[in-house]
């Protein structure tokens, strides 16, 4: 018996285990059309969905769901029949895969896989009934929920008088299992969503709100004799076109045409074996197809961070994850050639990779503020990354992270550990060590020290996670000369403690709430000097009701020192969003209070505004507009005003075609009488991109496609500053 399950046992808890089922193999190549009309089906082991876990609490689920299990020598074959009484009111729209946002909207279903049985890691899978997919990475040791991953599968649904009808097929090749002949069982969680009046999460297996992991919850599945990943070898040449026009002279030149730029480019991926992936690149094509979501840069105080989006990067993302972001692999710029090993062997998890870069991105953290730079020169670096099961539901770890150029060096090495005490207890700790040397010119430019110089850094995380309260403590403590160039640590010389406390009230089925909860924080910071530089109080109530609706209202307290003064701030802010009908959503972000003005050190107030929705009309056409207003005042005078708008068009042709408009306009207005030092008065910028997209699979794709970019000033209207022409050809040839 599984440990998860003997402990839920153990703990005296009112559930019952979860059912074991079999997987029944077939000889045959089934189509995956969504008809279910293959003989093998009419054979197969019905896996019911029984339970609604959300919002109510392992009640039995509104609609009744089966699912089927089969297998060939190189396929998982998975299976739905989705029942619904009002199948005319079933929510579906077109979509690209992992539009996660717009998916969780829809009706769908969705399988995770756990082959090793460890309930540490799984692959999750969903499906809307117009055969939408999305699929991710779920590591239950981080709670991490990674839809970046991509796998290569098949997938195909219909609506019927009944409901809907929904057919999988995953080869093998695309998962990790133990390697063997042998009869296997594999963890295996299945969930269908129903939005209607609030959105019913249904299960096959119980949740117990009392037990804060979900795979250690799922049923096993038995099977999978004489399964084959083939030769599970895959290769994805790509082929870049792009031509990029110039304005000379900003604003009058004249727009010179640029060259065609043809860049090939090629990625491996090699399972050595089941459990162990090989992916290598060369020359990779990392343009910028998906275009990052703007942000404001203004009055603040740390870097932004962005979203990887680079599939190099994104396959066995999870297998880098520390409590310490010591690896962010959006460091890595422009890359000339990448090599990746992942994998697990029996208790002992290894991820590698090394990169050549032809540049060297930089932020310099303090604890202050942090400031950032990027010198063309080439930069070898390198993560590995050891993890060790221990336990049940526990693991030990070391990370190593180095890169290394001209005149400059960053080595980064540590050790963590994750401790499950029970089903609702945990800790996460982690050690750091860095050894860092930057170019003498460098180091006096951003105020860094001279030679080699070393740091170190420590975090602690405590975790209750119970059915009526949620409670934690953090302490963290980051030294001065402590750098992590490969990851994303924007502030160090400073030592934080926090804890919170979360009390929970679950509602009754018709309620006006289905879940309240009441959210108390403290937090205390101090530079490694002891000096206080940042503390608060913070007080919130989240809301979950009807028409899927989200609430918060949250009023803070805090003290802060910059720039040698402290300031004692307040602010509060309302949160909140509804879906009253399937396809559309809207939301709306409110503060205000205090805020410090860091460009001039001095008190002054905000009022922030971030309302926005997504419409989607029929199946096919999809809107989504967000709007983010941000005013700084001084005595009831304007410091700035700053806009920030993005929208999207879409039209879907299939699941597999769409064409795409990104707009995202910034403007910002400043009151150069409250500025101690020369400003623009006046700065709008505009962004757009056109998108064909063309996707059989995440690497068989072709995207054609224009962007351009528009700057204005004071007295000078938004004028193009380059625009760029771009095709895209990726194929995926898989042995």
């Amino acid at each position: 018996m599984a440990a998860g399950i003997a402990a839920a046992e153990d703990d005296g808890g009112p559930f019952p285990p979860a059912k074991r089922y079999k997987a029944i193999p077939t000889e045959l190549e089934i189509k995956v059309d969504g008809h279910l009309t293959e003989e093998v089906w009419r054979k197969a082991e019905v896996i019911d969905l029984p339970f609604e876990w959300f919002p109510g609490d392992n009640i039995p689920a509104p609609v009744k769901t089966e699912c089927l299990v089969v297998y060939s020598h190189s396929r998982l074959y998975v299976a739905f029949r989705c029942f619904d009484p009002e199948p005319e009111n079933i929510r579906a729209h077109l979509m690209d895969r992992d539009s996660v946002d717009t998916l969780v909207s829809d009706d769908h279903v969705s399988f995770m896989i756990d082959p090793f049985n460890d309930e540490r890691r799984g692959f999750q899978f969903r499906v809307n009934p117009l055969g939408a997919q999305a699929d991710a990475i779920y590591s239950e040791l981080e709670g991490y929920e990674d839809f970046s991953w991509d796998a290569i599968w098949d997938a195909a649904g219909r609506i019927t008088s009944e409901g809907y009808v929904l057919e999988v097929a995953i080869p093998f090749n695309q998962l990790r299992f133990p390697v063997g002949t042998d009869i296997k069982t594999w963890g295996f969680s299945i969930g269908r969503s129903y939005p209607r009046n609030v959105r019913h999460r249904m299960t096959s297996h119980i949740r117990d709100r009392n037990i804060a992991c979900v795979l250690c919850q799922a049923n096993k599945l038995e099977g999978f004799a004489n399964i084959s990943p083939g030769k599970n070898l895959e290769f994805g040449p790509t082929v870049t076109m792009n031509r990029t026009d110039q304005r000379d002279e900003f604003p009058n030149g004249e727009i010179i045409g640029g060259s065609v730029k043809l860049e090939p480019g090629i990625s491996a991926r090699w399972g050595i074996t089941p459990n162990v992936q090989l992916n290598a690149t060369v020359n990779p094509d990392f343009s910028q197809i998906e275009a990052d979501a703007a942000q404001l840069d203004i009055n603040k105080r740390f870097a932004l961070q962005f979203a990887e989006k680079r599939p190099f990067f994104l396959e066995g993302a999870d297998f880098f994850l520390t409590p310490l972001e010591a690896v962010f692999t959006r460091t890595v710029c422009d890359p000339r050639w990448g090599a990746k090993l992942t994998g697990k062997l029996g208790q002992n998890a290894v991820g590698f990779f090394a990169t050549m870069d032809r540049y060297n991105n930089l932020i310099f953290p303090s604890n202050q503020y942090s400031l950032s730079t990027s010198l063309a020169q080439d930069i070898f670096g390198g993560v590995f990354r050891y993890r060790r099961d221990v336990g049940r539901g526990s693991t030990l770890g070391v990370l190593y992270t180095g890169r290394m150029g001209d005149e400059y060096h960053n080595h980064v090495i540590g050790a963590d550990a994750f401790f499950r005490l029970s089903n609702k207890k945990n800790i996460n700790i982690q050690f750091l060590h860095s050894n860092t040397a930057y170019p003498g010119a460098i180091a006096s430019e951003f105020g860094q020290p001279d030679g080699d110089f070393d740091g170190n850094a420590f975090k602690f995380d405590f975790m209750h996670v119970g059915r009526d309260v949620v409670y934690g403590f953090e302490y963290a403590d980051l030294g001065e000369n402590f750098r992590a160039d490969s990851g994303f640590i924007p502030r160090v010389d400073f030592r934080r403690m926090r804890g919170f406390v979360q009390p929970i009230l679950w509602g009754k089925k018709g309620g006006w709430y289905d879940r309240l909860s009441f959210f108390v924080q403290g937090e205390r910071v101090t530079d490694r000097q002891g000096t206080l530089t940042d503390s608060n109080v913070q007080f919130s109530i989240n809301y979950h009701g009807p028409l899927q609706s989200l609430g918060l209202l949250r009023y803070e307290i805090r003290k802060e020192l910059y720039a040698g003064q402290e300031y004692d701030l307040k602010d509060a802010s309302v949160f909140f969003e509804i879906q009253p009908l399937g396809g559309f959503r809207c939301y709306l972000w409110g503060q205000i209070g205090d805020q410090i003005d860091y460009s001039n050190v001095r008190a002054g107030d905000t009022v922030v505004l971030n309302p926005g929705f997504e419409w989607g009309i029929g199946k096919h056409l999809n809107f989504n507009i967000n709007h983010l207003y941000e005013r700084l005042g001084l005595a009831g005078d304007r410091i700035y005003t700053a806009n920030l708008t993005q929208g999207r068009i879409m039209y879907n042709f299939n699941v597999r075609t769409f064409i795409r408009a990104i707009l995202q306009y910034t403007d910002i207005q400043r009151n150069t009488n409250l500025y101690g030092f020369s400003v623009d008065p006046s700065t709008r910028a505009l962004f757009m991109q056109f998108l064909f997209s063309y996707k059989l699979n995440p690497q068989t794709v072709l995207f054609l496609g224009y962007s351009d970019n528009q700057m204005g000033f004071q007295g000078i209207d938004l004028t193009r500053k380059d625009r760029t022409f771009f095709l895209k050809i990726g194929y995926a040839l898989v042995l």
